[in-house]
C-alpha cells in the first residue's frame, strides 16, 4: 500500500511510528524512515505491532509537541449511549519538536508524548496548576488557543464528531462480544466501558486519532524520588481535576441503586464480569481508590447549611425532608453526545444493523461464529436467494469466505463465519441484488429488505403464537437455528417500516 501511494505521489516522503501489540506506556515505540528498515523486519517476526504513518506537523505550544487524553463513557451498547467529558489531559514532549529526520528519529523526548516516558526527562516538569507544566488540562490548552482567536467550538465538535465515528466503528463487534456474556433480558444498566482517546491536534486544528484504550490509567498521584531509590506517592492537581470528576460522573450515571448511594457506590465496581471489555485489576483498585475518595469528599459536602427553621405554622416542604443527595455535589463533567446527535450519524449504523441480523442468526448463547445453518436461514428467512442465486451457491459462498477469514485469524476454537465474513458475505449480495445504485445504497437498500422481511415474520409468528395459545395447533419450531432467527430483532434495532418501498426511500433520503 505504501508503494501504491508513493506511485501516486512521489513527493510523499512518510515517517512511521511502530507500536508493538499489546504494549503500554510507549514501550518499545520507535520511528522508521523506511518501510524495509531491518527492525521492523524483527518486531514483526517476534512480536506483532501497528505501523502507521507519523503526523509531522502538529500543534505545538511552547515550541513542545502534546497529545490529548479524553475520557469517554460507553454506558451503553444497546440502545447506543456515549457521554464525553468536558476536560481532559494534554500530556507535553520535554525536548522542543523538530519534523523527524534521520539525525532525530531516535529522541524520543521530542516525538512521544507518553506521560510515563517523559517523567523520566531531567526536563519534565510537575505541574503546580493545571496550565504549566509538562501535564495540563485540556481546558487550559484551549483558553490558550481561544486568546489567539481560535474557534474552540469548532475545535470542540471535531473532536465529538471523531468519538462518535470511532464508536460506531467500534460498536457492530463489542456487540457479538457482548450477547455471549451479558445474559439477555437483564434489567437495568449491566456493564459500561471508560475509554481513554489519545488526539492529536494538526496545526491545521483538525483532531487526529492515535488510538482508543479500553484501560486508561485512573491514578491521581505521581512518584516523586525523595532520595536514591526512596520514592513517595505525591497527589497530581491535574489528574485529580480531571479523573475525579469522570468518575464521579459515571457513578451518577451507572449506579443503578442511586437513593442508597452512599452505602452502594463501590458495587458496582467490584462486578467485574460485566464489562466491555474486561478491564485490568490496576483500574479496578484505581476506581475504587477515586470511589473512595469521592465518598470522602461528597459526605464533607453534603454537611447541611445554616438556614432558617420553618415556622409552626409553615410545614416543611418534600426537598426539606427528603433533600437531594445530589444538589451539594459539582456540576456534570460528562456531556452526552450519543444520541443527541444520532441524526448526524445514523447513517454511518450499517454494520451496526448488520451486527444485529448476523447475532440474530447465531442460533446458540455465546457463540460468536455463524454456522452454515444460520447462514442458510439468513437467506432464506429474508428471501434473498433467487433463480441467479441458488442455495448450492450460498453454501459455496459461505465456505469461501469462511475459510478466508479463518486463515488471518489465530484464534481456531471456533468454526464458522466471524462477523467481518458475514459483512464480506452481505456486501457481496447487496451488489447483486442493488446493482444499479451507489455502494451505500447497496447496502443500505439490503439492510432495510432484510429487517421487512423478518418484521413480517416476527408478526405471522406472533399471530401463530397467539392462536395456538387460544387453543390452535402451534406451528413447528424447526431446527434450533431457524428458532433462535425467529426471535425478535436486538433490542434498539431501527423498526420496519410498512413496506419495504418506503424503508429503501428513507434511507435515500438520509443520504441526499
Amino acid at each position: 500500500m505504501v508503494r501504491m501511494v508513493k506511485d501516486g505521489d512521489p513527493s510523499w516522503k512518510p515517517t512511521f511510528i511502530v507500536k508493538p501489540d499489546s504494549g503500554c506506556q510507549g514501550d518499545g515505540i520507535y520511528l522508521i524512515k523506511d518501510p524495509s528498515d531491518i527492525r521492523l523486519a524483527g518486531t514483526l517476526q517476534s512480536r506483532p505491532a501497528v505501523v502507521q504513518e507519523y503526523i509531522c506537523k502538529p500543534l505545538l505550544i511552547d515550541k513542545l509537541k502534546f497529545d490529548i487524553r479524553l475520557y469517554v463513557l460507553l454506558k451503553s451498547l444497546d440502545p447506543l449511549e456515549i457521554y464525553i467529558a468536558k476536560d481532559g489531559l494534554s500530556r507535553f514532549c520535554t525536548e522542543p519538536y523538530q519534523e523527524p529526520s534521520p539525525k532525530n528519529l531516535h529522541h524520543t523526548f521530542m516525538h512521544l508524548t507518553n506521560y510515563s516516558l517523559n517523567i523520566h526527562s531531567g526536563n519534565f516538569v510537575h505541574s503546580d496548576s493545571t496550565s504549566t507544566g509538562s501535564k495540563r488540562t485540556f481546558s487550559s490548552i484551549l483558553c490558550r488557543l481561544s486568546s489567539k482567536g481560535v474557534d474552540i467550538k469548532k475545535v470542540w465538535s471535531d473532536i465529538i464528531s471523531l468519538v462518535i465515528k470511532t464508536v460506531i466503528a467500534l460498536t457492530p463487534e463489542l456487540k457479538v462480544f457482548y450477547q455471549s456474556d451479558i445474559p439477555a433480558g437483564r434489567p437495568g444498566p449491566t456493564c459500561f466501558q471508560i475509554l481513554g482517546f489519545d488526539i492529536l491536534l494538526m496545526k491545521n486544528l483538525k483532531p487526529i486519532l492515535l488510538e482508543v484504550n479500553a484501560n486508561p490509567s485512573m491514578r491521581i498521584e505521581h512518584e516523586q524520588e525523595l532520595s536514591p531509590g526512596v520514592f513517595e506517592n505525591v497527589p497530581s492537581l491535574v489528574d485529580e481535576e480531571v479523573k475525579v470528576a469522570v468518575i464521579r460522573d459515571t457513578l451518577r450515571l451507572m449506579d443503578p441503586l442511586k437513593n442508597k448511594r452512599e452505602n452502594h457506590f463501590p458495587d458496582i465496581y467490584v462486578d467485574r464480569k460485566h464489562r466491555f471489555p474486561p478491564v485490568s485489576d490496576r483500574m479496578s483498585s484505581s476506581v475504587l481508590q477515586l470511589s473512595k475518595l469521592f465518598i470522602a469528599r461528597s459526605q464533607k459536602l453534603k454537611q447541611p447549611a445554616v438556614k432558617e427553621e420553618p415556622s409552626d405554622s409553615e410545614p416543611a416542604s418534600a426537598s426539606d425532608a427528603n433533600p437531594n443527595p445530589e444538589a451539594h455535589l459539582p456540576s456534570i463533567c460528562l456531556k452526552q453526545v450519543f444520541p443527541k446527535y444520532a441524526k448526524q450519524f445514523n447513517y454511518l449504523r450499517l454494520v451496526d444493523r448488520m451486527a444485529n441480523l448476523f447475532i440474530r442468526f447465531l442460533g446458540i448463547k455465546g457463540t460468536m461464529k455463524l454456522g452454515p445453518t444460520g447462514f442458510r436461514t439468513f437467506i432464506r428467512n429474508c428471501k434473498l436467494s433467487s433463480s441467479s442465486l441458488s442455495m448450492a451457491a450460498v453454501d459455496i459462498l459461505y465456505i469461501d469466505i469462511t475459510r478466508r477469514w479463518n486463515s488471518m485469524t489465530l484464534d481456531q476454537r471456533d468454526s464458522g463465519m466471524c462477523l467481518q465474513g458475514f459483512v464480506e458475505a452481505f456486501f457481496y449480495l447487496a451488489q447483486r441484488k442493488f446493482k444499479m445504485l451507489p455502494l451505500h445504497e447497496q447496502v443500505a437498500s439490503l439492510v432495510d429488505l432484510c429487517e421487512y422481511h423478518l418484521s413480517l415474520l416476527d408478526e405471522k409468528r406472533l399471530v401463530c403464537g397467539r392462536s395456538g395459545t387460544s387453543g390452535g395447533r402451534a406451528p413447528d419450531s424447526g431446527t434450533p437455528q431457524e428458532a433462535a432467527a425467529s426471535a425478535p430483532l436486538a433490542q434498539g434495532t431501527p423498526p420496519a417500516c410498512t413496506n419495504s418501498a418506503h424503508k429503501v426511500s428513507n434511507s435515500r433520503h438520509a443520504l441526499s
